[in-house]
């Protein structure tokens, strides 16, 4: 009986320490190591997949269906456990999230590489341009110019990008199909609607030589027209451009429709 006891306490010692390792690593030497980051962005509509050309009802009785959803995130940065903070070589921290470019999942894959080891607890990033970014002029922005230009992401009139691209249709009791078009950015410095988002993640993600930890976000889409604030498309957020009235709001929505689902450390 007592050698059981003593196997079965050493069985769960091993079964803690490993568990411990696995959450903590409070040991273990990082210094020098890297590894990669994916981050899966996942359109959805509530508790709905996204799909292109499906109706979805708003709560207002208004509905609105989309065949085009992009948005540009910037910034990227992870806070670590002991609050410390790695932000994303700038130079490569700007990407277009477009829903055509999902896999068969539905999901868009950002590949973040050579990320500072460590265990991190939080991300962070943009919606958009930030002003600094922003003035480097068209030199300072690399190649992710002519990406936004590619990608419809850009301005045809005035110098600057979309934060969103968002174009469909939307109906009410009395409008059937009408045009949908919220094409949300900053204007200059007179109008900024960088916004950004800090999410807290359900359990670290360890990054490693040897591991490839993944966070799978959702963005509910919802949110951009029922969020912080509810807008209605028969007052005018049919077609939002430059308005400095409804550019913020949408800005402000946009930011907060986003959500950590799980995270893996495989």
């Amino acid at each position: 009986m007592k050698f059981i006891k003593f196997t079965f306490a050493l069985l769960s010692c091993a079964i803690i320490t490993s568990c411990s390792t696995d959450d903590d690593n409070s040991s273990e030497n990082l210094t020098g190591q890297t590894g990669n980051v994916v981050i899966k962005f996942d359109n959805g509509v509530g508790d709905q997949d996204f799909v292109f050309g499906t109706s979805y009802n708003k709560s207002n009785e208004e509905s609105f269906k989309l065949n085009n959803l992009k948005y540009i995130i910037s910034n990227i940065r992870f806070k670590d456990n002991e609050g410390n903070t790695f932000l994303y070589p700038i130079e490569k921290n700007v990407f277009i999230v477009s829903e055509d470019e999902g896999n068969n999942a539905g999901e868009i894959l950002l590949t973040l590489e050579d990320v500072n080891a460590a265990n991190y607890t939080e991300v962070t990033f943009g919606i958009g341009i930030d002003q600094e970014r922003f003035s480097k002029g068209a030199d300072g922005q690399g190649d992710f110019l002519a990406k936004a230009q590619d990608a419809g992401m850009m301005w045809s009139w005035a110098s600057g990008y979309k934060f969103i691209r968002f174009d469909g249709a939307f109906s009410t009791n009395t409008i059937t199909d009408e045009g949908l078009n919220l094409h949300m950015g900053s204007v200059g410095t007179s109008l900024d609607n960088y916004k950004e988002t800090t999410l807290s993640l359900p359990n670290s993600i360890l990054v490693r030589a040897d591991k490839n930890p993944e966070i799978h976000i959702k963005a509910d889409i919802m949110k951009v027209f029922d969020g912080v604030e509810s807008v209605n498309f028969a007052d005018g957020y049919d077609q939002v451009h430059v308005d400095a009235v409804e550019t913020p709001i949408i800005a402000t929505n946009v930011a907060a429709m986003f959500s950590v689902h799980h995270v893996h450390n495989d």
